[in-house]
């Protein structure tokens, strides 16, 4: 089984990505991004539509990372770390089959960019290297064409389609899952 410590926190660098630690002064750039109804169209959660609620949702992802059950980080521009675009994430983590689900979002400015495909090969390279992972999934909306070309573009397969697996308001919803194995 999986043993996680994220303490201290691990940024992430790369090319043109600082992916950091989100705080609560995130909370307008996460409210901004989850309100959006273009950006969440695919998402099939509810959106959030006040500081308070984004403050809420950086609670749960703080709660996350300090019980070890998941860890998300803001995905920044080196030249403006201060200014989260995004996030990603393993949100969860089946520990006993070394196994995590990656999350992410993108704030639509920074779209057709190249940023998801620079910042998942980084974090999938963490999850494999740094917390011993043996496989990733992602599941996705599968209108969500964009996510998928993404996930394809950087490694992972889709192995599985369901049917009408998810409810989300009042329609029964498709999930294509998406997995991507250690090397």
């Amino acid at each position: 089984m999986l043993e996680l410590d994220f303490t201290p926190f691990p940024e992430i660098s790369t090319q043109r990505l600082l992916l950091r630690k989100i705080e609560m002064t995130d909370a307008a750039a996460i409210m901004a991004m989850r309100s959006d109804e273009i950006v969440m169209q695919y998402i099939d959660r509810e959106l959030i539509t006040s500081i308070e609620a984004a403050e809420a949702w950086i609670q749960k992802v703080v709660d996350s990372l300090n019980n070890n059950s998941g860890i998300n980080w803001a995905i920044t521009l080196k030249e403006d770390p201060t200014k989260q675009i995004g996030t990603i994430g393993f949100w969860r983590l089946i520990k006993e089959h070394f196994r995590a689900e990656i999350g992410y979002m993108l704030n639509r400015n920074y779209w057709r960019m190249g940023i998801m495909k620079e910042a998942i090969p980084a974090v999938n390279e963490f999850g494999f290297k740094k917390m011993g992972l043996h496989s990733i999934e992602a599941h996705i909306n599968p209108a969500n064409k964009a996510s998928a070309a993404i996930l394809e573009a950087t490694g992972f397969k889709r192995e599985a389609y369901f049917k009408e697996d998810y409810y989300f308001h009042g329609k029964f919803l498709d999930t294509a899952i998406y997995s991507l194995l250690d090397k």
